[in-house]
């Protein structure tokens, strides 16, 4: 087998979205995912409780192929409660509580929209109209926040975010707090709406800069103005 044989073989793999794969195929096989590969080995052999399942923890790019991507809300590590992350950014199953961000943001919603929240937090609608749920760490071990920051997800998540910049055009990037917004200093503001409010978390929420940000329907203007399908943030009861 010649080295592009070995690589096709080693992409076919990769449980990830055709359509993302040849865009990232440079750093599917390189050094950084083979070293996230061996810590998340390692971490399962020494017992640890990683969330979200091995099943999910690519389930934003499966869920929303490159070319149906039309905006990003960017997280930052994945929730560590019992049973909460689902591999969506800010998404939990249904039969979940909502956890307190997730609370804000459809307060959010209802302020800007009028929507009235459902008393689930199942965010897959929103995937599935093209909406990139992204996580800036894929993994983190239970109860234990930030535990699997630094071990090559930012580099990773970085590269979605350039194959996004470089082959999408008119996408919404909506960035939630200090640390989104300087992940999406790399978005090119010319091709692209960049949209920057204070984090749903409480802490960060009840200082200021969230509520009211009207972000559902500046998304939606936009992409209206861009002769582009707006998204139906109204979620199932």
């Amino acid at each position: 087998m010649n080295t592009d044989e070995q690589h096709q073989s080693r992409l076919a793999r990769v449980k990830i979205d055709d359509s993302w794969k040849l865009p990232l195929a440079d750093f599917l096989l390189g050094d950084t995912m083979q070293n996230l590969r061996i810590f998340l080995a390692e971490a399962q052999q020494d017992q640890q409780i990683v969330y979200p399942p091995n099943a999910q923890i690519f389930r934003a790019l499966n869920d929303t192929p490159l070319d149906q991507v039309k905006a990003v809300i960017l997280g930052q590590d994945p929730y560590h409660g019992v049973g909460q992350a689902n591999g969506l950014s800010f998404s939990v199953n249904k039969g979940i509580d909502l956890p307190p961000s997730l609370r804000n943001i459809y307060h959010e919603l209802r302020t800007d929209l009028g929507i009235s929240p459902p008393v689930h937090g199942d965010l897959s609608k929103w995937a599935e109209q093209g909406v990139l749920l992204l996580n800036s760490v894929l993994t983190v071990e239970q109860a234990k926040p930030t535990s699997h920051q630094k071990q090559g997800w930012e580099q990773f998540t970085d590269a979605v975010i350039d194959v996004i910049n470089e082959h999408r055009q008119s996408v919404v990037f909506i960035l939630w707090g200090a640390y989104a917004q300087r992940k999406g200093q790399r978005i090119d503001s010319n091709k692209h709406l960049v949209l920057k409010a204070a984090h749903p978390s409480p802490l960060s929420a009840n200082r200021g800069g969230f509520f009211g940000c009207k972000v559902f329907s500046k998304t939606n203007h936009y992409l209206n103005a861009q002769g582009i399908t707006p998204i139906d943030w109204q979620l199932d009861a």
